[in-house]
């Protein structure tokens, strides 16, 4: 009986065991490979397969690059330059041709005196929309984002530097007009003014103040036309300025398609449909073509304008349906909170309703914007020499002709970095706003 209580606590524990290595299987390498590479005999074998059609791939390219020539004058040249490293008839990518045509996909006719322009033009527009897509940045940057449009006018197009000024001024007599009647009358009423007021600036007095401060102080630089523009110049120039216009426009079309005002609603709706049911290049060949014909006589609508015009135009269109999604989302009782805030329709939308519709709207938006850069590849079709038509001007020369993957693969690396980083960028966005994460 005495010995009864020794018997059970001898199956009693009274030391913690010391801290055991994790089994080599279950860690690491080794573990993220069972579960996502061969964790069923089905998974397995495609895991098999796939490894061995890229490495078929991978072992087909990579000799073709890494043995790539870059020193070369034409296609012959480097031909040559081949068969004395590598030997006759092994053939490997012939990318001297970027090296001896890089100036022409980048800026294609911009004057070669001008160079600095373009790069310091996309410097100034990456400082002023900084402050826009990191709020940690310093508010007083916004100052700047305010007058960079002018300073980026200046620099792609040159001329006198007064002419963007008074092109400016349109927006400040918006503004002025926005403020004063909107405080004594309704907020329709001053959104017209705003908008009509700075038009009939634009086509009346606009000129004479450009000419009339042309006179006191001719400052520039030198003028370079829109037709000089080309290459990743050109579809730059389009598509960030497209995406920045597109995007308010686009959020007053949905606003617009939501209106209980029967003109507005109907006018957007018939916008956005029309717009939307016609593909882009006839919108492209309608702005080459068809503009001239609606405009007075001896009237010099500059192509690029036009461009842009209808690509923000068609743009905006896309964006409206986006963010008329983002709206549909919000549940009813977020459109009540404002309401019961005492809050009138313009404060409610900024303040409560659009910055909820815009989070849950973000990847439509950003998805938009990628396929519109890539859509200024079309300008192609109308005689504007963006980087796929360049390409084709210079497979068409005697020095390289016969050239094609080496181009297109440059091409779409260049559009592959500006789309990927506007992915990420949307990425971190919504990281930075989910709820979860406040």
């Amino acid at each position: 009986m005495t010995d009864a209580p020794d018997r059970e606590q001898s199956y009693v524990r009274t030391a913690m065991l010391p801290p055991q290595t994790a089994p080599s299987t279950q860690v690491g390498a080794v573990r993220w490979v069972h579960e996502n590479l061969l964790s069923s005999w089905l998974n397995a074998i495609l895991t098999i397969l796939s490894v061995y059609f890229v490495w078929t791939i991978v072992s087909s390219i990579y000799p073709w690059l890494a043995n790539s020539v870059w020193d070369a004058t034409s296609l012959t040249d480097c031909r040559a330059k081949m068969d004395e490293r590598l030997g006759e008839g092994v053939r490997a990518a012939c990318f001297a041709v970027i090296s001896d045509r890089w100036q022409q996909l980048v800026f294609g006719f911009y004057p070669q005196n001008g160079y600095w322009r373009p790069p310091t033009a996309l410097f100034v527009f990456l400082i002023a929309i900084a402050p826009v897509l990191f709020t940690q940045l310093p508010r007083k940057l916004l100052w700047f984002t305010m007058i960079a449009p002018i300073l980026i006018f200046t620099l792609l197009w040159g001329g006198s530097i007064w002419a963007p000024i008074s092109v400016a001024l349109g927006f400040v007599i918006g503004f002025i007009a926005y403020r004063v009647i909107g405080s004594r009358f309704s907020a329709l009423l001053a959104v017209l003014a705003a908008i009509i007021l700075p038009i009939l600036y634009w086509f009346t007095l606009s000129g004479t103040v450009n000419a009339a401060l042309t006179a006191i102080a001719p400052k520039g630089l030198p003028y370079v036309e829109s037709k000089d523009f080309g290459g990743f110049t050109l579809s730059i120039v389009i598509g960030l300025t497209s995406i920045m216009l597109s995007l308010p426009l686009g959020i007053l079309l949905a606003l617009g398609r939501q209106s209980n005002l029967f003109i507005i609603n109907k006018v957007s709706v018939v916008f956005i449909e029309v717009i939307r049911g016609v593909p882009l290049i006839v919108w492209l060949f309608t702005a080459q073509l068809l503009l001239n014909y609606f405009l007075p006589k001896g009237t010099n609508f500059d192509l690029m304008l036009r461009v842009i015009i209808m690509v923000t135009l068609f743009s905006s269109a896309y964006i409206a349906e986006v963010i008329r999604g983002g709206l549909a989302a919000l549940p009813k009782g977020q459109y009540e909170a404002a309401d019961a805030l005492g809050l009138d329709y313009w404060k409610s939308m900024r303040l409560i309703v659009l910055p909820q519709a815009l989070r849950i709207s973000i990847p439509g938006i950003v998805s938009s914007f990628i396929g519109l850069f890539k859509d200024t590849t079309l300008v192609a079709f109308i005689g504007m020499y963006d980087p796929i038509g360049l390409t084709s001007s210079i497979r068409a020369s005697t020095d390289w002709n016969g050239v094609y993957w080496e181009l297109y693969i440059f091409v779409g690396l260049i559009f592959f970095i500006f789309c990927f980083s506007m992915s990420r960028y949307s990425m971190y966005l919504e990281r930075k706003l989910h709820r979860g994460n406040r």
